[in-house]
């Protein structure tokens, strides 16, 4: 089954269900996404750095997302499959670029991976961990006791029936 495109519904739905979000007006309709009042998805005016190549018009409907660093926005940036961008005025910034008129050519999942990505950038250590945790992303709770570690050559004799079949580390070479 194949998943469906994502939509600028969807933009909103997942940004807007984000943990600890506010939605914050910059005197348009353009709504502007923070945790911690720090934006993480915006929706920006008209610039003379984004336009069309061929007919030199602002583009009116372009959304910035923030990323966790330049790793991943050159990634994302540099991938022909998708429609992120960026523009010199975002050089050194850590975000992208995204039509809303290209929104279509991701799918709902990876729509969302990037959402929750930028709200990761942004948020507090607190409310990734939180966050994390709600989601299962993270380790096992500290309270659960952690696998045995089988000690070599410190003076400890392990019971030798638990080891069959395990190949034994001879430990540093004498030469």
């Amino acid at each position: 089954m194949t998943e469906r495109t994502a939509t600028e519904a969807d933009l909103h739905r997942v940004a807007r269900g984000m943990p600890f979000v506010t939605v914050e007006q910059d005197g348009t309709t353009r709504p502007i996404y923070q945790v911690g009042r720090k934006s993480f998805v915006f929706f920006r005016t008209p610039r003379p750095d984004a336009f069309d190549p061929v007919t030199g018009e602002r583009y009116d409907d372009v959304v910035v997302i923030w990323v966790d660093g330049e790793a991943t926005k050159q990634g994302l940036v540099q991938d022909p499959s998708t429609p992120f961008f960026t523009t010199p005025h975002f050089d050194g910034h850590p975000s992208v670029l995204l039509r809303l008129s290209r929104v279509g050519e991701l799918t709902v999942s990876e729509l969302t991976e990037v959402i929750e990505d930028a709200w990761l950038a942004r948020a507090s250590e607190r409310r990734r961990t939180n966050w994390a945790a709600r989601a299962r992303l993270i380790a096992p709770a500290q309270h659960e006791r952690p696998p045995p570690v089988i000690a070599a050559n410190v003076g400890i004799s392990p019971n030798p029936s638990r080891l069959e079949g395990c190949a034994r580390d001879p430990g540093p070479s004498a030469g």
